[in-house]
């Protein structure tokens, strides 16, 4: 085990991390455009049409669309489902619905994925702490991302961020049980796998230049999910309602650096 030990969380250039940021910005562009089109009686599969043309404008390619055969561009995940959500002219928004919201992009041959979490309308007290506990919980993740971390002291970050805000919000939160964030650079889902929670000072080690995609998804209940019969939405065991927050992240010697920034 002592070579496992040296190990590092794979690395770009600071150039390659530019060009991960361009990709990035089209991401963040098309979750702006995405949450702007968002409302009362629009369907996510026209919440999908908005993203690709976002995209592809931009002289860039959905991710997601045709990945091990996912049909759409975004992961549009409405209420109790977790993950994985294919757009759908049949799943049209209503007042109060929990919206997360995954997409990403191909820009020269480097990935951006990003995911957030919003309400159509007015959300219940319960669905908007649930949604800004999940981005505390990404956001301690990301403060983690400094030279000679280990990857768990990201995971094990989320996890007190989660257990923190319960404590803030008077709640009980789930932390999905065996999803989690990932290596990203030429392609999407790279090595390592980034548990939510964990003990710290585990894993590979963070050095200037890794990059991870970061994403906590939360519950108001069950940490349990299963598989829908289309063979890609997650939904709650419990039927209780689910947050999804995710950046693209680098670590430099400044600190990290998102590189899904979102315009504001």
């Amino acid at each position: 085990m002592g070579l496992r030990r040296t190990k590092t969380v794979p690395f770009r250039s600071a150039g390659e991390l530019d060009a991960m940021a361009a990709a990035g910005a089209v991401v963040g562009a098309a979750l702006v455009a995405v949450r702007e089109a968002a409302r009362a009686g629009v369907s996510t599969l026209e919440l999908d049409e908005v993203a690709e043309s976002v995209i592809r404008d931009a002289g860039a390619v959905p991710s997601f669309k045709g990945y091990h055969g996912f049909p759409g561009s975004i992961c549009s995940s409405v209420n109790d489902v977790v993950v994985h959500g294919i757009p759908s002219a049949d799943v049209v928004l209503a007042e109060g619905d929990l919206v997360s919201i995954d997409c990403g992009a191909i820009l020269d041959g480097w990935h951006g994925d990003s995911a957030w979490t919003f309400g159509v309308g007015d959300l219940s007290d319960a669905d908007a702490d649930l949604s800004e506990a999940t981005r505390e919980s990404m956001e301690a993740g990301i403060a983690l991302m400094h030279p000679d971390n280990r990857l768990t002291d990201v995971s094990h970050a989320i996890e007190a961020e989660t257990r923190a805000a319960e404590q803030r919000y008077g709640r009980s939160f789930g932390i999905v049980s065996g999803y989690g964030g990932h290596g990203i650079g030429r392609q999407m889902h790279m090595e390592p796998f980034l548990p939510n929670e964990g003990k710290p000072g585990r894993g590979p080690r963070l050095v200037v230049g890794s990059t991870l995609a970061i994403e906590p998804m939360l519950t108001l209940g069950t940490t349990e999910t299963s598989v829908e019969a289309d063979d890609w939405t997650i939904t709650t065991d419990d039927g209780s309602r689910a947050a999804h927050w995710e950046h693209t992240v680098a670590v430099t010697e400044d600190g990290p650096r998102i590189l899904t920034v979102r315009p504001s």
